[in-house]
């Protein structure tokens, strides 16, 4: 793509958080060429393409730190009961998906997430090689990894934790495909993580070969951390530890590794992360779907902790991040402190643009509006009753913005959607494709584990 956005308000989330009006920024090829006075780059770059940015304010590509777009199966399901969603429903439903129902529900989180904002994903689950091609072909930047475990994730509803060798060989094995086939691949547009599932379901073995494997191909590494009280009961009783105390015992934790939650750590584990270097990725709105997130955030930030943002399982939608973010990270020591509210809204947005792209070791390329970074842009419909009076564009942004104001998204120098138009996916399609796989799961999962119970209200198919 070669062109020029004119007339804009730019806000830049570089260095000095600066907001820039009357501006324009320039793209050749995949990379921004020019950030500036509108009249300026006009005199620069007279050959460019112009698209005239009035009434549209451009942001970095929102990155989404933490998903698992497989799992919008299970929308409007588990986050209204009780009980380990994760062993009870989250593993089953995942091995009772086909390759290609996998992909069909990896391009609905995928079509959320544009319509969101978002211009990257960073997505740990399992059979990646499944769903990672018809993720790729949507044009979203990709941090993809296969989530292993050597304790039978099937079992552990059950009560066994014994460690099956074999499962876990299996995830090794496709996380040295995905390697090989995916990392750097499309353009350098997708790329590989390490990713332990969790403390909870990989022996020390399994964390020594992945730290191995992501140290021979210089990796970024993931995990789950203290996401329940099961698995701090699980560790302790196996370990004597604490998750956090687990991972360090091993030589898992340090600076190129994001723990996802954190929702139960102690004080006492969030000063060991800290000093390891440990990044966080917090999903305040799922987590907070049972009642408010119950993380010690404001120790975390105190901390000086580098915080992403994602949203977890059965959403792509980053304003609701955003929003219930704002709310928990104010109430992480008290609501309005001598100081005053904190933290602001930029806080906020840096968590899905320049944190976000920290934690993948990516500041270099993405996460803010400079020159020679990726061309990864979101343009934001300032025409639009929550967007006006605009007086903070953060602050509108974080307390009022909706999808609905998501006017175009650029990855990559692409047009991922134009003009509110998803351009890689037929959305009347998929959607119905999506509803029908669902429905299909849903109904082999009960049949195939009867131990697993409904969720509350039970399973109503609507035909609208």
């Amino acid at each position: 793509m070669d062109l020029l956005i004119t007339d804009t308000v730019v806000a830049t989330c570089d260095d000095a958080r600066r907001t820039l009006d009357h501006a324009a920024v320039a793209i050749r090829g995949n990379r921004i060429v020019g950030v500036g006075p509108t009249s300026d780059l006009e005199r620069e770059f007279p050959e460019l393409e112009r698209l005239s940015g009035r009434g549209l304010a451009v942001f970095p590509g929102f990155i989404n730190a933490h998903t698992h777009t497989v799992l919008t199966v299970l929308r409007g399901t588990v986050e209204d009961g009780d009980g380990n969603a994760v062993y009870g429903y989250m593993s089953p439903v995942s091995y009772e998906l086909t390759g290609p129902e996998r992909a069909v529900m990896a391009q609905l989180g995928c079509l959320e997430a544009i319509r969101s904002g978002c211009t990257t994903l960073v997505d740990p689950f399992r059979h990646l090689p499944d769903y990672a091609p018809a993720m790729a072909a949507t044009g979203l930047r990709l941090w993809l990894s296969e989530n292993c475990a050597d304790i039978n994730t099937l079992r552990m509803r059950l009560g066994d934790y014994s460690i099956d060798h074999a499962f876990g060989q299996t995830f090794i094995d496709r996380t040295l495909q995905g390697i090989e086939t995916l990392h750097g691949s499309h353009g350098d547009r997708v790329r590989c993580q390490v990713a332990a599932h969790a403390p909870d379901n990989c022996s020390p073995a399994m964390l020594r070969r992945l730290r191995e494997i992501a140290e021979k191909h210089g990796l970024t590494r993931t995990v789950h951390l203290a996401q329940s009280m099961d698995e701090v009961r699980v560790v302790r009783d196996a370990h004597g530890l604490t998750p956090a105390g687990y991972l360090d015992r091993e030589g898992f934790l340090g600076p190129d590794l994001v723990g996802a939650h954190w929702t139960f750590c102690t004080p006492d584990d969030i000063a060991l992360l800290a000093e390891r270097g440990v990044q966080m990725a917090h999903t305040p709105a799922n987590a907070s779907r049972r009642g408010p997130h119950r993380t010690l955030i404001g120790l975390i930030r105190d901390a000086g902790v580098n915080i992403a943002i994602g949203t977890d399982n059965m959403t792509e939608d980053m304003f609701h991040a955003l929003k219930i973010g704002l709310i928990v990270h104010r109430g992480g020591r008290g609501r309005a402190q001598e100081g005053g509210v904190d933290p602001q809204p930029q806080a906020l947005l840096d968590g899905i643009t320049r944190n976000a792209a920290r934690s993948v070791g990516a500041s270099a390329e993405i996460g803010s509006i400079e020159v020679g970074k990726k061309a990864d842009l979101t343009l934001i419909d300032l025409n639009q009753p929550c967007m006006r009076p605009l007086i903070r564009l953060a602050s509108n942004l974080v307390h009022y913005g909706h999808p609905g104001i998501v006017h175009s998204v650029i990855a990559d120098g692409a047009y991922l959607m134009r003009d509110r138009k998803v351009l890689a996916i037929d959305e009347p399609v998929l959607l119905r494709e999506a509803q029908d796989v669902t429905k299909r799961v849903w109904q082999r999962m009960m049949k195939n584990n009867p131990d697993i119970s409904p969720p509350p209200g039970g399973l109503q198919w609507l035909d609208a």
